[in-house]
């Protein structure tokens, strides 16, 4: 007897690339991709293999220039990915699966507790101009940016940052909430870890996001070893996660827009893969 896991197992095998979109994956999108312009030529790309491309690359971290041949070409993969960055076309498709997702396991849309927690990551050997520059974190010595990511109680991705790696984690944080924008105004509890704690990060999150209180999660001093903390294991496991794609492995971009943009997508890619319950 087939089981679901069984068929989406069985729907893989038969893609060229396991980061390939199935069939219940691509109905998902589709719709929220939006139509060529009026005016001029006829779209004569293959939409649903420019998604492929992207995925492709966000799942192998390959150059632009190593597209496999049976894929589109790499400057119109590119172009598509710089184009759906600039108009908003993956924020919009990450919101709307994303309430997808909180409607399927029998949430309300916008959430009411989130987490909060940043990961340095270390700056590749980049040929181009370094337009956003990268920074020292002390802590983890490491050189390179720091992703400053919140989620909810599930571990799906409400909203993200980019930026250098030597900015603190409270002043990283704060311009997390910042740029909320009240996008989830339900938004009253937020977990973090003892690296948000102090009168800096709670001013700063006064100033911007008053109704919203905080929790700080601790480690007990007398605990040895190993020891999952409430609610702070929710955002270690969505950047395990989001770390499967091998694009996000290292930092590789010029600018810290560009890599937003892949953790965007390696969220949109996952929040698929759970709408269709397909292996993550």
């Amino acid at each position: 007897m087939w089981t679901d896991e069984n068929r989406a197992r069985y729907d893989r095998s038969q893609l060229r690339y396991p980061s390939d979109l199935t069939d219940e994956e691509w109905n998902l999108i589709e719709p929220l991709i939006p139509a060529a312009k009026r005016g001029g030529n006829k779209r004569s790309v293959n939409i649903r293999e420019v998604v492929n491309g992207l995925l492709y690359v966000l799942s192998t971290g390959c150059q632009w220039r190593a597209l496999p041949k049976d894929l589109p070409a790499r400057s119109t993969v590119y172009g598509y990915f710089d184009l759906w960055d600039y108009d908003g076309t993956l924020l919009r498709l990450h919101h709307a699966l994303f309430v997808q997702c909180r409607e399927q396991a029998g949430r309300e849309p916008s959430p009411t507790a989130a987490i909060i927690d940043s990961q340095s990551v270390k700056s590749a050997e980049k040929g181009g101009a370094r337009i956003d520059p990268p920074g020292y974190d002390a802590g983890k010595k490491i050189k390179g940016k720091k992703r400053h990511i919140l989620v909810d109680t599930q571990g799906l991705l409400l909203h993200a940052l980019v930026h250098p790696a030597d900015v603190q984690d409270r002043d990283g944080g704060v311009w997390v909430m910042a740029t909320l924008f009240g996008l989830h105004p339900f938004l009253l509890k937020l977990y973090a870890d003892g690296g948000y704690q102090g009168p800096a990060f709670q001013a700063g999150l006064r100033r911007v996001c008053r109704g919203i209180q905080v929790e700080i999660v601790k480690r007990c001093d007398q605990t040895k070893g190993f020891a999952v903390l409430p609610k702070r294991w929710i955002v270690e496991r969505t950047i395990a996660w989001l770390n499967r794609c091998r694009r996000l492995a290292k930092d590789w971009e010029c600018r810290s827009r560009k890599a937003l943009t892949f953790l965007h997508l390696a969220s949109i890619r996952l929040m698929m893969r759970k709408l269709t319950q397909t292996t993550i």
